[in-house]
């Protein structure tokens, strides 16, 4: 698999690549510490030592630590957004092809940003309220993609599923819970785990 770009650009099919993330070093050391030993584990004065800054330093660009997980949260689910949203506007005109699409694009993210996903996804229950409610706008704007596909297929009769909202809320957390087991060194390769997947979803929303 080409890895070459780091972020979604223009290019078609770029939503499929992934290399290595160009983190501002503050934010890299953050998410490496919090991977580690979970936000609450993490000290200031442990992410600026990772980051080769004295923690006056790192103050000067993230005030506080929950300044660091709000920002760190928030660059993983843009990356997210912007790869989703090329992935669909790339596929096919049916909801079965930007079905396909959106759901590989959430697997490979998962695959291949599994410590951004899975910091984001289990640290939430650490942000301060007005920072969670934010997160939560965006992650909803993600589940929202999913479920008017899913909808539109099944007025079209593309899906059967009687219940295109909870399908549609199955599909994306299989493909988050990814995050969690994912290893690069595993017995299945990311295509592999992509055509697995596709099938259990095109199953879960009834895919005729």
């Amino acid at each position: 698999m080409d890895t070459r770009e780091d972020s979604v650009s223009g290019d078609v099919g770029s939503w499929r690549d992934y290399g290595p993330t160009d983190l501002p070093k503050p934010l890299a050391a953050a998410l490496e510490a919090f991977a580690e030993r979970g936000y609450d584990g993490t000290s200031i004065r442990e992410v600026a030592s990772r980051s080769g800054l004295s923690v006056p330093g790192l103050y000067h660009h993230y005030p506080s630590k929950q300044a660091l997980l709000v920002s760190l949260t928030t660059t993983v689910l843009h990356d997210l957004l912007a790869r989703s949203r090329q992935a669909i506007d790339e596929a096919g005109p049916t909801p079965s092809e930007k079905f396909d699409a959106v759901v590989e694009s959430l697997l490979r993210f998962h695959m291949f940003r599994r410590d951004q996903a899975f910091v984001a996804s289990t640290e939430m229950r650490s942000m301060e309220p007005e920072a969670r409610r934010a997160f939560v706008a965006l992650r909803d704007e993600q589940q929202c993609m999913i479920d008017e596909i899913v909808e539109a297929g099944v007025a079209d009769g593309t899906f059967s599923t009687p219940y295109p909202k909870d399908a549609s809320r199955a599909v994306t957390t299989m493909c988050v819970a990814v995050a969690s087991w994912y290893r690069p060194d595993g017995s299945l390769s990311p295509d592999e785990i992509v055509h697995r997947y596709l099938q259990v979803a095109r199953n879960a929303v009834g895919a005729r």
